[in-house]
């Protein structure tokens, strides 16, 4: 007899896809069977008509469920001598063999659950772990493959007759929805005070509320972690969780119960609010009105989200109006995961603890992302997003594993061509943070039972990430690769566009090795997937006191100064009278642990710093820089056509093509503007000297193509003004990852494949 299988790959685990096959085989009479298992999904049909398979396919690829997609189809005839007996059509047990197939990020409450959350005649009204085959946990609960409760935090609760009903009907909405529960079976929610006690068990949510209201702070335990939760439009409650986490002026984010607690919204932002994922995303100010003014000091955007899961629809339902949500971590300190954690670490944070009972097998912070000029650029990638495919255009001869960077760290496994970067993991200075991203690796291996046979790591020498590799290269006794800081950079976005051709690429951030041992910071690049060459761009100055200098703009602002502008002395005598400036010039000409980088970060501190606008100490990466970009925003010479603006060259290029900030800052100095024109003609001049030197080195070097990434490039108004200079060229920038380090691990994938298969 006549058969045909069908291997169907992509996000079709998880996500109610055998059930909408049984439903299509049984529309058009089909007979035979489907099961989940490594390779993703087996369709076996017996004799069908070629009317009746092709009807099949088409719908098949057409009406797809909400979470599920479809990256592969392959189609073979397999005659069967001995066929099994098909009285129908059939779903069959998973099976665990070598995988090769996509596991689902979480994804936010459906409007079908959330119907049924809030309506009194369902036997799930108001139960927090409401979930179907269209939305809830998965990868935050999975721990093995294939996708089964088994394999799941969800182990620990069997079924109850009617949830069990459900699980079984391919009829049901909620046929293998893994994580499928009720209050008759499944995890529940309680209320424990900083002690660990239980203070309410039967009405915890409206218990939360009620403290909330009153302007305490509460540990809520989400799907990827705890939030610390308190009430958004009490300055009192804001301030009091600013200073028990020790968060001076960091932006907190905010979550609403709806979108009507919003204002002027575009669609391209109610899309994100609203979409699976349920991101935390970036909104100007004046669209969440009454909010304490301590949520998003001296900035003009406020990380608001959506509910994302059914415990925080009740929540905010609950409270009706915005909550402060937080990550719940002490100072420096990953998040926590578990309820003990919870009270051991966070009892002089929080004052009280709303738990459940359902483990968190993967961390997933929230996701950041923002709807710009460009489109939609990431910030921070993990919850909704995490674990994603990139599906790039060349095979991989060997599997890459790629360990990313110290800051903002992710890793990527890539095997053929297949990439998958993991969620945020954070700063690895922290030996929790590198324990969870050890702990993280290990998983991904043993999830997706991938056998590393390469290790890319970044060529700082003293990033933990560079030892880490070279111990899992002797561990698994396979070669590593040390990949350029801004070479990873630049091919990262490359690798999202598919881009293959040679480019100018333009990396810009706070640091990374580069050359020789030279520290990097603002280089432009002659970068393809296998190469990178030096071909100018920011001059290298002094970092006084090394990384101390990162979080002291002052020092910046003092090295600028001593290496461009003949009166320094005079000028850091007013402006630098509360510092030791005497001792630490003089350390910088001893070259006492002052190396010398090329950096655009330290250079906005150092501007951030000459404007008044920096507080001593910067408490959050990218503080100055991001309260420098809205000052430019309030000029008068923001809002002018491009064509309007009559500026002076600020930075032009010397003979070694390299901006010239002896120039800049002394011009720059003179002006007689006012610190918001100063900021604007500051990123004016900078877009301008390297839009000069792009151009310049993409006319002798013949490309078509121009590359922005590293993390300066969040900056708007610089990615816009340099976007504008350079109309004439094709400008890629990230939008599926990060452009600061957080997308690193992808591009250093990339070059390692290329790199493997040079010297294989």
């Amino acid at each position: 007899m006549q058969g045909i299988e069908l291997r169907i790959k992509g996000k079709v685990q998880g996500v109610g896809f055998r059930p909408f096959v049984w439903l299509l085989a049984n529309q058009y009479e089909l007979r035979g069977d489907v099961n989940n298992d490594g390779q993703g999904v087996l369709i076996r049909l017996l004799e069908p008509t070629a009317q009746q398979l092709q009807q099949f396919l088409h719908d098949l690829q057409t009406q797809l469920p909400p979470l599920a997609l479809i990256t592969d189809i392959q189609q073979q005839e397999k005659p069967w001598e001995n066929p099994p007996y098909f009285d129908g059509f059939e779903i069959r047990e998973s099976e665990n063999n070598a995988m090769d197939t996509q596991i689902v990020p979480d994804a936010a409450t459906c409007p079908a659950c959330l119907k049924e959350l809030f309506d009194p005649t369902n036997r799930r009204y108001h139960y927090p772990f409401i979930n179907c085959t269209h939305c809830g946990p998965r990868f935050t609960i999975i721990k093995a493959i294939p996708y089964d409760r088994k394999n799941t935090s969800m182990a620990d609760f069997p079924l109850c007759p009617d949830c069990a009903e459900e699980y079984k009907n391919p009829a049901d909405r909620r046929f293998h929805a893994q994580p499928n529960a009720c209050a008759v079976c499944g995890p529940h929610v309680w209320l424990s005070n900083q002690e660990g006690a239980l203070i309410d068990e039967k009405t915890p949510i409206k218990t939360t509320a009620l403290f909330l209201q009153q302007g305490k702070i509460v540990a809520v335990k989400g799907i990827g972690g705890f939030h610390l939760a308190c009430d958004a439009t009490q300055a009192d409650a804001v301030q009091l969780l600013r200073d028990r986490k020790h968060r001076p002026s960091k932006p907190l984010a905010v979550m609403v119960p709806d979108v009507s607690f919003l204002k002027d919204l575009t669609e391209k932002e109610i899309k994100l609010l609203t979409s699976t994922a349920a991101p935390i995303v970036l909104l100007a100010k004046h669209k969440v009105p009454s909010l304490a003014e301590q949520i998003a000091p001296q900035l003009n955007e406020i990380g608001v989200m959506l509910p994302s899961n059914p415990l925080q629809h009740l929540l905010l339902r609950e409270v009706n109006r915005p909550l402060v949500m937080t990550s719940a971590n002490p100072s420096g300190q990953p998040p926590v995961l578990d309820n003990q954690s919870a009270v051991e670490y966070l009892s002089d944070l929080a004052d009280y603890f709303l738990c459940h009972n359902r483990d968190i097998l993967q961390r997933a912070d929230d996701s950041l992302v923002r709807a710009v000029f460009d489109g939609v650029e990431i910030l921070r990638r993990a919850r909704g997003y995490v674990p994603d495919e990139t599906l790039l255009d060349h095979h991989s001869a060997h599997n890459v594993l790629a360990l990313g960077s110290d800051l903002k760290n992710t890793f990527c496994l890539l095997r053929q061509n297949k990439a998958i970067v993991s969620q945020h993991i954070g700063d690895t200075s922290n030996e929790k943070v590198r324990s969870q991203l050890e702990a993280n690796i290990a998983l991904f291996c043993q999830i997706y039972q991938f056998k590393p046979e390469l290790i890319a790591i970044d060529s700082h020498a003293g990033y933990f990430t560079h030892e880490m590799g070279k111990r899992l290269a002797a561990q698994y006794q396979i070669p590593y690769v040390e990949v350029l800081h801004h070479h990873a950079h630049i091919v990262s976005v490359m690798a999202e566009h598919h881009c293959h051709e040679q480019v100018i690429g333009l990396a810009l951030d706070g640091i990374g090795m580069g050359e020789n041992g030279q520290l990097w910071g603002g280089e432009c690049l002659l970068v393809d997937e296998k190469h990178c060459r030096y071909l100018g761009g920011l001059p290298a100055v002094a970092l006084p006191g090394g990384d101390l200098a990162a979080k002291q703009p002052w020092r910046n602002w003092l090295a600028h100064l001593h290496q461009f502008v003949p009166n320094w002395q005079e000028i850091a005598a007013q402006t630098c009278a509360n510092y030791d400036w005497q001792l630490l010039s003089k350390a910088i000409e001893r070259n006492l642990n002052s190396p010398r980088i090329s950096s655009a970060g330290r250079l906005f501190d150092a501007v951030a710093f000459g404007l008044g606008i920096t507080p001593p100490q910067l408490s959050w990466e990218g503080e100055a820089a991001c309260q420098l970009e809205v000052l430019a925003s309030q000029s008068a010479l923001a809002s002018l056509p491009f064509d309007k603006r009559e500026l002076p060259t600020l930075m032009p290029l010397n003979a070694e093509n390299k901006l010239d900030l002896a120039h800049f800052w002394q011009a720059w100095i003179a002006l007689d503007s006012s610190n918001a024109d100063k900021a604007f003609i500051f990123h004016y001049a900078l877009a301008e000297g390297f839009a000069q030197l792009a151009r310049q080195q993409a006319q002798r070097h013949h490309c078509e193509t121009l590359v922005l990434s590293g993390g300066v490039w969040h900056n708007q108004l610089l990615r816009r003004l340099i976007k504008e200079q350079l109309a004439e060229f094709k400008v890629l920038s990230a939008h599926q990852f990060p452009m600061g380090d957080g997308g690193l691990s992808l591009g250093q994938a990339v070059i390692a494949s290329q790199f493997n298969l040079i010297c294989a």
